[in-house]
Protein backbone atom coordinates (compact mmCIF):
# COMPACT_ATOMS: atom_id res chain seq x y z
CA UNK A 1 0.00 0.00 0.00
CA UNK A 2 1.78 3.45 -1.15
CA UNK A 3 2.44 6.32 0.93
CA UNK A 4 -0.23 7.94 0.86
CA UNK A 5 -2.68 5.87 1.36
CA UNK A 6 -1.26 5.16 4.62
CA UNK A 7 -1.17 8.92 5.81
CA UNK A 8 -4.46 9.06 4.50
CA UNK A 9 -5.88 5.98 6.44
CA UNK A 10 -3.62 7.47 9.97
CA UNK A 11 -5.49 11.06 9.20
CA UNK A 12 -8.71 9.22 8.82
CA UNK A 13 -8.12 7.37 12.29
CA UNK A 14 -6.96 10.64 14.33
CA UNK A 15 -9.67 12.42 13.07
CA UNK A 16 -11.96 9.66 14.32
CA UNK A 17 -10.02 9.29 17.48
CA UNK A 18 -10.40 13.18 18.29
CA UNK A 19 -14.00 12.76 17.44
CA UNK A 20 -14.82 10.48 20.41
CA UNK A 21 -12.39 12.44 23.20
CA UNK A 22 -14.34 15.69 22.24
CA UNK A 23 -17.46 13.32 22.51
CA UNK A 24 -16.54 11.86 25.62
CA UNK A 25 -16.18 15.86 26.65
CA UNK A 26 -19.30 16.58 25.72
CA UNK A 27 -20.67 13.85 27.84
CA UNK A 28 -19.00 14.46 30.60
CA UNK A 29 -20.39 18.47 30.40
CA UNK A 30 -23.57 17.19 29.80
CA UNK A 31 -23.65 15.09 32.58
CA UNK A 32 -23.05 18.26 34.85
CA UNK A 33 -23.12 18.19 38.72
CA UNK A 34 -25.83 15.46 38.47
CA UNK A 35 -23.07 13.13 40.17
CA UNK A 36 -20.02 14.20 41.80
CA UNK A 37 -17.01 14.64 39.65
CA UNK A 38 -15.01 11.91 41.78
CA UNK A 39 -18.25 9.34 41.24
CA UNK A 40 -17.79 10.28 37.84
CA UNK A 41 -14.13 9.31 37.83
CA UNK A 42 -14.17 5.64 39.29
CA UNK A 43 -17.04 4.97 36.83
CA UNK A 44 -15.40 5.88 33.76
CA UNK A 45 -11.86 5.05 35.26
CA UNK A 46 -12.64 1.82 36.21
CA UNK A 47 -14.24 0.33 32.77
CA UNK A 48 -11.50 2.10 30.84
CA UNK A 49 -8.88 0.77 33.19
CA UNK A 50 -10.38 -2.67 32.71
CA UNK A 51 -10.08 -1.79 28.56
CA UNK A 52 -6.78 -0.76 28.14
CA UNK A 53 -5.44 -3.70 30.52
CA UNK A 54 -7.13 -6.20 28.07
CA UNK A 55 -6.26 -4.10 24.77
CA UNK A 56 -2.42 -4.22 26.51
CA UNK A 57 -2.68 -8.16 27.01
CA UNK A 58 -3.87 -8.59 23.56
CA UNK A 59 -0.92 -6.41 22.03
CA UNK A 60 1.44 -8.27 24.17
CA UNK A 61 2.14 -4.47 25.68
CA UNK A 62 2.34 -5.24 29.43
CA UNK A 63 5.20 -4.95 31.20
CA UNK A 64 6.03 -4.22 35.16
CA UNK A 65 9.71 -5.11 34.91
CA UNK A 66 10.89 -1.82 34.74
CA UNK A 67 13.83 -0.05 35.79
CA UNK A 68 13.78 2.42 39.06
CA UNK A 69 14.40 5.07 37.27
CA UNK A 70 11.06 4.24 34.88
CA UNK A 71 8.85 3.70 37.48
CA UNK A 72 9.46 7.14 38.96
CA UNK A 73 8.81 8.88 35.51
CA UNK A 74 5.69 6.47 35.18
CA UNK A 75 4.48 7.61 38.73
CA UNK A 76 5.16 11.15 37.81
CA UNK A 77 3.39 10.83 35.00
CA UNK A 78 0.40 9.36 36.84
CA UNK A 79 0.54 12.39 39.30
CA UNK A 80 0.17 14.45 36.24
CA UNK A 81 -2.63 12.49 34.70
CA UNK A 82 -4.63 12.36 38.30
CA UNK A 83 -4.22 16.50 38.21
CA UNK A 84 -4.74 17.37 34.75
CA UNK A 85 -8.07 14.82 35.11
CA UNK A 86 -9.38 16.87 37.74
CA UNK A 87 -8.59 20.25 36.25
CA UNK A 88 -9.56 20.02 33.23
CA UNK A 89 -13.16 18.11 34.04
CA UNK A 90 -13.77 20.62 36.36
CA UNK A 91 -13.20 23.45 33.70
CA UNK A 92 -15.34 21.25 31.36
CA UNK A 93 -18.28 21.28 33.98
CA UNK A 94 -18.23 25.31 34.04
CA UNK A 95 -17.02 26.39 30.35
CA UNK A 96 -18.30 26.08 26.92
CA UNK A 97 -16.83 23.17 25.46
CA UNK A 98 -15.06 24.44 22.65
CA UNK A 99 -13.20 27.53 24.77
CA UNK A 100 -11.83 24.54 27.05
CA UNK A 101 -10.44 22.14 23.90
CA UNK A 102 -9.09 25.75 22.32
CA UNK A 103 -6.89 26.02 25.14
CA UNK A 104 -5.73 22.37 24.91
CA UNK A 105 -4.67 23.26 21.72
CA UNK A 106 -1.85 24.78 22.96
CA UNK A 107 -0.12 21.52 23.61
CA UNK A 108 2.02 21.68 20.72
CA UNK A 109 3.99 24.76 21.74
CA UNK A 110 4.09 24.27 25.35
CA UNK A 111 5.45 20.82 24.68
CA UNK A 112 8.08 22.89 22.35
CA UNK A 113 8.78 25.56 25.07
CA UNK A 114 8.94 23.04 28.29
CA UNK A 115 11.35 20.63 25.80
CA UNK A 116 13.72 24.02 25.34
CA UNK A 117 13.59 25.29 29.20
CA UNK A 118 13.70 21.79 30.45
CA UNK A 119 15.76 19.39 28.65
CA UNK A 120 18.14 22.37 26.21
CA UNK A 121 16.46 21.42 23.02
CA UNK A 122 17.54 23.88 20.59
CA UNK A 123 14.20 26.02 19.20
CA UNK A 124 14.97 28.65 16.49
CA UNK A 125 13.56 31.93 15.83
CA UNK A 126 10.55 30.92 13.92
CA UNK A 127 9.07 28.36 16.68
CA UNK A 128 9.92 31.38 19.29
CA UNK A 129 8.00 33.57 17.33
CA UNK A 130 5.04 30.60 17.26
CA UNK A 131 4.80 29.96 20.94
CA UNK A 132 4.85 33.47 21.32
CA UNK A 133 1.61 33.94 19.14
CA UNK A 134 0.22 31.00 20.11
CA UNK A 135 0.00 32.42 23.76
CA UNK A 136 -1.36 35.76 22.64
CA UNK A 137 -4.03 34.09 21.02
CA UNK A 138 -4.93 31.92 24.59
CA UNK A 139 -4.95 35.73 26.31
CA UNK A 140 -7.51 36.22 23.83
CA UNK A 141 -9.41 33.16 24.95
CA UNK A 142 -9.13 33.59 28.77
CA UNK A 143 -9.08 37.39 28.97
CA UNK A 144 -7.88 38.18 32.09
CA UNK A 145 -9.16 41.16 34.27
CA UNK A 146 -12.62 41.49 32.53
CA UNK A 147 -16.19 39.62 33.08
CA UNK A 148 -15.64 37.01 31.41
CA UNK A 149 -12.26 35.51 33.05
CA UNK A 150 -13.41 33.07 35.95
CA UNK A 151 -11.58 30.78 38.20
CA UNK A 152 -12.65 27.78 35.52
CA UNK A 153 -10.35 29.21 32.64
CA UNK A 154 -7.09 29.23 35.63
CA UNK A 155 -8.04 25.67 35.94
CA UNK A 156 -7.90 25.40 32.45
CA UNK A 157 -4.45 26.31 31.94
CA UNK A 158 -3.60 24.15 34.75
CA UNK A 159 -4.51 21.42 33.22
CA UNK A 160 -2.56 22.36 30.15
CA UNK A 161 0.39 22.66 31.93
CA UNK A 162 -0.29 19.25 33.51
CA UNK A 163 -0.89 17.19 30.19
CA UNK A 164 2.17 19.22 29.25
CA UNK A 165 4.36 17.85 32.21
CA UNK A 166 2.70 14.31 31.30
CA UNK A 167 3.70 14.48 27.81
CA UNK A 168 7.52 15.85 28.59
CA UNK A 169 7.87 13.02 31.15
CA UNK A 170 6.93 10.41 28.97
CA UNK A 171 9.05 11.31 26.75
CA UNK A 172 12.14 10.79 29.08
CA UNK A 173 11.36 7.30 29.61
CA UNK A 174 13.14 4.26 28.32
CA UNK A 175 12.29 3.19 24.82
CA UNK A 176 11.54 -0.15 26.33
CA UNK A 177 8.47 1.01 28.29
CA UNK A 178 5.52 -0.38 26.09
CA UNK A 179 2.91 2.61 26.38
CA UNK A 180 0.08 0.71 27.25
CA UNK A 181 1.69 0.06 30.43
CA UNK A 182 2.10 3.37 30.86
CA UNK A 183 -1.43 4.62 29.99
CA UNK A 184 -3.60 1.72 32.34
CA UNK A 185 -0.91 2.80 35.37
CA UNK A 186 -2.05 6.46 35.09
CA UNK A 187 -6.00 5.29 34.14
CA UNK A 188 -5.75 3.03 37.35
CA UNK A 189 -3.91 6.54 39.36
CA UNK A 190 -6.85 8.52 38.77
CA UNK A 191 -9.83 5.66 40.03
CA UNK A 192 -7.56 5.45 42.85
CA UNK A 193 -7.90 9.14 43.01
CA UNK A 194 -11.47 8.85 42.56
CA UNK A 195 -11.97 6.65 45.31
CA UNK A 196 -10.10 8.44 47.86
CA UNK A 197 -12.17 11.77 46.88
CA UNK A 198 -15.31 9.54 47.66
CA UNK A 199 -14.50 9.00 51.11
CA UNK A 200 -15.95 12.67 51.66
CA UNK A 201 -18.09 12.95 48.60
CA UNK A 202 -20.84 10.96 48.61
CA UNK A 203 -22.15 9.41 45.73
CA UNK A 204 -25.35 10.15 44.09
CA UNK A 205 -28.02 8.05 42.42
CA UNK A 206 -27.94 7.64 39.13
CA UNK A 207 -31.27 8.49 36.52
CA UNK A 208 -31.47 6.79 33.50
CA UNK A 209 -30.40 9.96 31.54
CA UNK A 210 -27.26 10.02 33.65
CA UNK A 211 -26.44 6.63 33.70
CA UNK A 212 -26.42 6.67 30.15
CA UNK A 213 -24.34 9.74 29.88
CA UNK A 214 -22.10 7.74 31.74
CA UNK A 215 -21.93 4.70 29.68
CA UNK A 216 -21.55 6.95 26.68
CA UNK A 217 -18.79 8.38 28.26
CA UNK A 218 -17.54 4.57 28.53
CA UNK A 219 -17.88 4.31 25.09
CA UNK A 220 -16.08 7.02 23.68
CA UNK A 221 -12.96 7.19 25.37
CA UNK A 222 -12.67 3.45 25.04
CA UNK A 223 -12.98 4.23 21.18
CA UNK A 224 -10.32 7.03 21.33
CA UNK A 225 -8.09 4.95 23.29
CA UNK A 226 -8.52 2.30 20.41
CA UNK A 227 -8.25 4.94 17.62
CA UNK A 228 -5.01 6.09 18.97
CA UNK A 229 -3.32 3.13 19.19
CA UNK A 230 -4.42 2.42 15.40
CA UNK A 231 -3.37 5.93 14.48
CA UNK A 232 0.65 4.97 15.94
CA UNK A 233 0.64 1.93 13.51
CA UNK A 234 -0.79 4.04 10.61
CA UNK A 235 1.10 6.94 8.29
CA UNK A 236 3.87 9.13 9.16
CA UNK A 237 3.59 10.46 12.94
CA UNK A 238 4.61 14.22 11.50
CA UNK A 239 1.41 14.27 8.68
CA UNK A 240 -0.97 12.33 11.30
CA UNK A 241 -0.36 14.86 14.13
CA UNK A 242 -1.76 17.74 11.94
CA UNK A 243 -5.28 16.01 12.50
CA UNK A 244 -5.44 16.67 16.04
CA UNK A 245 -6.77 20.21 15.46
CA UNK A 246 -10.28 18.67 14.20
CA UNK A 247 -10.79 18.02 17.73
CA UNK A 248 -11.18 22.00 18.14
CA UNK A 249 -13.87 21.17 15.05
CA UNK A 250 -15.81 18.79 16.95
CA UNK A 251 -16.17 21.05 20.02
CA UNK A 252 -17.25 24.10 18.33
CA UNK A 253 -20.06 21.93 16.52
CA UNK A 254 -20.98 19.98 19.41
CA UNK A 255 -20.78 23.24 21.74
CA UNK A 256 -23.25 24.66 19.60
CA UNK A 257 -25.48 21.82 18.94
CA UNK A 258 -26.33 20.19 22.05
CA UNK A 259 -25.10 23.60 24.96
CA UNK A 260 -26.36 26.39 22.37
CA UNK A 261 -22.85 27.90 23.12
CA UNK A 262 -20.54 29.88 20.13
CA UNK A 263 -17.51 31.40 21.32
CA UNK A 264 -17.00 35.21 21.31
CA UNK A 265 -15.24 36.42 17.90
CA UNK A 266 -12.03 36.98 20.10
CA UNK A 267 -12.38 33.66 21.55
CA UNK A 268 -12.45 32.22 18.03
CA UNK A 269 -9.56 34.44 16.81
CA UNK A 270 -7.71 33.33 19.84
CA UNK A 271 -8.13 29.41 18.64
CA UNK A 272 -7.31 30.69 15.29
CA UNK A 273 -4.18 31.92 16.09
CA UNK A 274 -3.19 28.79 18.72
CA UNK A 275 -4.22 26.41 15.79
CA UNK A 276 -1.91 27.81 13.65
CA UNK A 277 1.16 28.57 15.58
CA UNK A 278 0.68 25.23 16.68
CA UNK A 279 0.48 23.87 12.87
CA UNK A 280 3.21 25.52 12.06
CA UNK A 281 5.19 24.51 14.90
CA UNK A 282 4.68 20.86 14.39
CA UNK A 283 5.67 21.22 10.75
CA UNK A 284 8.60 22.81 11.37
CA UNK A 285 9.54 20.12 13.98
CA UNK A 286 8.83 17.42 11.38
CA UNK A 287 10.80 19.05 8.65
CA UNK A 288 13.94 19.32 11.12
CA UNK A 289 13.18 15.60 12.14
CA UNK A 290 13.72 14.31 8.88
CA UNK A 291 16.82 16.90 8.26
CA UNK A 292 18.10 15.22 10.90
CA UNK A 293 17.48 11.59 9.67
CA UNK A 294 18.67 12.71 6.55
CA UNK A 295 21.79 13.72 7.74
CA UNK A 296 21.90 10.44 9.96
CA UNK A 297 21.66 8.31 6.78
CA UNK A 298 24.22 10.18 4.58
CA UNK A 299 27.02 9.40 7.81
Amino acid sequence: MSRLSDNTRGALLMMASMASFTLNDASVKAIGEAIPLAQLLVLRGAFASLFIAVLAWRLSALRFALSRRDWILVLLRAGAEVAASFFFLTALRHMPLANVTALLQMLPLTLTLGSALFFAEPVGWRRWVAIAAGFAGMLLIVRPGTEGFSLYSVYALIAVFCVTLRDLVTRRMSAGVPSLTVTLISSVAVVLFGLVWSLNTPWMPMTPRVSLLVAATVLFIMSGYSLSVLVMRVGAVSFTALFRYTGLVWALVLGFVLFGDWPQPLTLTGAAIIVATGLFTLWREGQIRRRAQAKTRRT
